[in-house]
């Protein structure tokens, strides 16, 4: 008999919802077969059976939302009766004590832990609220069976910061004022909708970010890029600025490990190893597949990789793997025509970097002659525990000198 348990399929992810059944009752699986589709925050992910037997003892219907770790199904073996009555969570139980064995007479506090010993909850979730001072009895829990888990800390940290800036006299208003009736109707935030919000609302309340924005001059690239294209065949994807953009980052952070970095239980990891997420709008949300080993690709193999996540990701397709682990991200909102915005870092990576639209502008050069030249604004959002001004400043600088000139982009 093996159970069936929602998986772990993210850094992030503590839950997950069935979308669908493509196995019953009774079915006969062997090892490797699709039993169910599962839906995270990041994707729809195919769940593949761990053992053969019969599927038997289904415990959460389509639509279900699940904790990770929690037995969903069983799969029996020849003539195994199923197990699992209810609901069953893999939490770690405390060891159930020999019936023979005498136990010395304690008082009554002996015999309770302190209620902070109590309160279930995950070892990193205690060292976060230990170090923050932070009772855990206060906390709901959102893991299985109400187990405190890192996130559910971090949130308690951000609400209990927000609420102390608050002012807490509400200043006076005209008497003329009336309250404005209370808002009826409106949508609830879907499931990515929902965890983007949290997620994003944490991290700009604890990440100190700070930005740096260059204006680089895009003429040269975009000729090459012409140049490119037109030696590709009809039918062929064609090079995208944003294609242009990413190689150029992947040889800028090979120069600057700092910026390609991860910072994590108050230390710095930088890597020589690039791996790039790429931010893509979805309907209802937005998601990163991540492009890795950037520093190794060719201009056209990241072109072509970065096409396929992307169809991937708006299919609702991607693999855990293809939406975790970047080092370094990429947001893109020039093919709406934007100048210029800043990005929300996503963590445990230091920065993001957001890109404007490339547009045509005059430019006065050093002899006073003003010409038309294609211009983009970049702006890098960085984590402040991690790098400063400097760094950040020098990076951009990279960036919009492989750019300037960016046949090295091609060699």
């Amino acid at each position: 008999m093996a159970h069936v348990i929602m998986p772990k399929m993210g850094d992030g992810m503590t839950e997950g919802t069935i979308l669908r059944w493509l196995k019953k009752e009774g079915d006969s699986v062997e090892v490797g077969d699709i039993i169910a589709e599962i839906e995270t925050d990041k994707a729809s992910v195919e769940l593949p059976a761990e053992s053969s037997g019969k599927l038997a003892n289904i415990q959460a219907k389509e639509g279900d939302t699940v904790p990770v770790g929690a037995v969903i199904a069983e799969i029996l073996g020849e003539g195994e009766p199923a197990q699992v009555v209810g609901s069953v969570e893999l939490e770690p139980s405390e060891p159930a004590s020999p019936p023979t064995r005498k136990e010395p007479v304690v008082t009554a506090e002996q015999a309770e832990p302190p209620l902070q010993e109590r309160v279930k909850a995950s070892p990193l979730a205690r060292r976060i609220a230990q170090e923050a001072g932070i009772d855990l009895a206060m906390i709901k829990g959102s893991g299985p069976g109400g187990r405190i888990v890192e996130r559910d800390v971090q949130q308690f940290i951000a609400s209990r910061q927000a609420a102390a800036q608050v002012p807490t006299v509400e200043p006076a208003r005209p008497a003329a004022v009336r309250e404005s009736p209370p808002a009826v109707g409106g949508e609830p935030l879907s499931r990515m909708r929902r965890l983007i919000a949290e997620r994003t609302t944490i991290t700009k309340q604890t990440v100190p970010h700070f930005y740096v924005t260059m204006d680089i001059d895009m003429t040269e690239a975009m000729a090459l890029r012409e140049k490119l294209n037109a030696a590709l065949p009809e039918q062929s994807p064609k090079l995208s600025v944003n294609d242009l953009v990413t190689k150029a980052c992947a040889l800028a952070l090979t120069r600057y490990p700092q910026v390609n970095a991860l910072y994590q239980n108050e230390r710095i990891y930088p890597s020589q190893e690039v791996h790039i997420g790429i931010a893509v709008a979805l309907p209802d949300g937005l998601i990163v597949p991540v492009l890795r080993h950037c520093e190794k690709k060719t201009l056209r193999q990241i072109a072509a990789e970065t096409r396929h996540l992307v169809e991937k990701a708006r299919a609702g397709r991607l693999t855990p793997e293809e939406y975790t682990g970047a080092t370094f991200s990429i947001s893109n909102l020039g093919m709406f025509g934007v100048d210029e915005f800043i990005a929300i870092i996503n963590p445990p990576a230091v920065a993001i970097l957001a890109v404007g639209a490339v547009q045509k502008q005059p430019v006065a050069l050093e002899d006073d002659t003003v010409v038309v030249r294609s211009r983009m604004k970049v702006t890098l959002s960085a984590d402040h525990r991690a790098l400063d001004g400097a760094v950040a400043a020098e990076f951009l600088r990279e960036l919009k000198r492989v750019l300037e000139n960016p046949y090295s982009l091609v060699e």
